[in-house]
């Protein structure tokens, strides 16, 4: 597969005030040429071409920003693929304003795939020419006790973000004028080599990038809850997360049952290769399936009445949320008020560990994500489609090494947004927590 590693796109984007440069080569993957390019090589910074937006209209164009050249335990990547989160567009649109802090231009995207093009002297886990991805986070403290034990998602200093994180432990230093991380929508990333994922060779690149997001998100809690052949698990929702936790469930030996609001998705399910499917909306099916299921991945992305589900847990069986709403805060700070025993916890990302094991897994069972390539200039239409609620499932990616240039014209209108109905805000999760802890069935 040609994964596009030629030369770099556009001229000066490496420069710096001294004008210095040197001469290196790489090799190009899928191909046994060599390319040799000028790369400069500035003291302490380099620009980049990013996709930006200014303010919460998502507003996407062209920018030239800064990333920190590369250090002594850092990896260079040159951007091949990004896909598009929906969590990027709660991001950029200002839905999580209520609880945390947002900067602009905001450069989002946690989905990155590309080749390294450069090391830092300390590094020995990388390689010029690997493929390499990047999730979700850029550094961790290191040194908690969940860190120590490969948990840095949990970082009990809170992880820094592959986007609008802090540089609060050193590995994440930002450049100019930017206080916040920059994301993958760009030309060139840079990472501690700690938070980098080698990517198998067979694993085709442009499908990588969603499983350092929905493929790692979706392996996490069911590694966690020790998923193994025989065990009975339900997948809540059939969108791009659901489809991917389908799959892995499946790789890993479990009995898989797709609850869904739709008959329409039935087919897609049992492609998918679920055992079985539910309509929740179907009285005499959801009577029928209680107390069916160890574990529940609710994957749905918009607030709803998800205690109405406990009911098809077996009796020690757990439903985990991974949508984005005030559900999932309330049973972060639900389950350590009553030490554990919540029935209905909440999973984000996952670790460095288990993201570089599910791209493995993926590896080994062929299991690709549903992908749709498309230039950088769609973005704000893609922004719009996946507000529709992307009912195909359909992750977005972006072919970054082929379409974001110095001379691409970012013509499309703002997308179109729907106000936000989440209710990710303190006030809405402090009433949640009270609802959860007042519901004996989830805890």
């Amino acid at each position: 597969m040609d994964n596009g590693c030629g030369q770099r796109h556009g001229t000066g984007i490496f420069g710096d005030s001294n004008g210095e440069s040197s001469t290196s080569s790489y090799r190009v993957v899928g191909t046994d040429s060599v390319v040799t390019h000028l790369q400069n090589k500035p003291t302490t910074i380099m620009e980049v071409l990013c996709m930006g937006c200014n303010d919460q209209r998502c507003d996407f164009k062209l920018m030239k920003l800064h990333r920190r050249n590369v250090g002594d335990d850092d990896i260079e990547i040159k951007m091949q693929y990004c896909g598009v989160c929906h969590s990027d567009l709660h991001n950029a649109a200002g839905h999580l304003s209520g609880i945390r802090k947002l900067e602009y231009p905001m450069v989002p995207g946690h989905e990155l795939a590309g080749i390294v093009v450069n090391v830092g002297k300390n590094v020995t886990s990388f390689k010029i020419g690997d493929s390499v991805g990047v999730g979700c986070m850029v550094d961790s403290c290191l040194q908690c006790k969940e860190c120590l034990a490969g948990k840095e998602h949990r970082c009990l200093k809170e992880n820094t973000g592959t986007y609008q994180g802090e540089n609060k432990f050193g590995r994440a230093a930002v450049a100019g004028s930017t206080k916040l991380t920059l994301g993958g929508y760009t030309n060139i990333m840079v990472v501690h080599y700690k938070f980098a994922i080698l990517i198998p060779k067979s694993y085709p690149l442009e499908m990588a990038g969603p499983v350092m997001c929905a493929g790692v998100t979706m392996y996490s809690p069911l590694s966690t809850y020790g998923v193994k052949s025989g065990s009975n698990v339900g997948i809540l929702g059939l969108g791009g997360l659901g489809q991917m936790g389908v799959r892995i469930a499946k790789a890993m030996g479990a009995k898989v049952t797709v609850i869904s609001s739709s008959e329409s998705k039935r087919s897609l399910a049992t492609k998918c290769g679920a055992d079985a499917f539910v309509i929740s909306s179907d009285k005499t099916q959801m009577s029928d399936a209680k107390g069916t299921l160890d574990l529940i991945l609710n994957t749905v992305p918009s607030y709803h009445n998800y205690v109405v589900y406990q009911t098809l847990l077996t009796k020690k069986g757990i439903q985990v949320l991974l949508g984005l709403h005030a559900g999932l805060a309330a049973a972060m700070f639900l389950d350590p008020i009553v030490g554990g025993t919540s029935r209905i916890k909440m999973s984000g990302i996952g670790s460095i560990k288990e993201t570089q094991e599910v791209i493995n897994l993926c590896d080994q069972h062929r299991i690709y994500p549903d992908v749709s390539v498309v230039p950088v200039t769609d973005l704000n239409k893609v922004y719009t489609d996946l507000d529709s609620s992307n009912a195909t499932g359909t992750r977005y990616v972006l072919d970054i090494a082929n379409t974001l240039r110095e001379d691409i014209v970012c013509d499309a209108p703002p997308p179109t947004i729907s106000p936000d109905t989440n209710k990710m805000s303190l006030g809405y999760i402090m009433t949640e927590l009270f609802g959860l802890m007042c519901c004996c069935r989830c805890w």
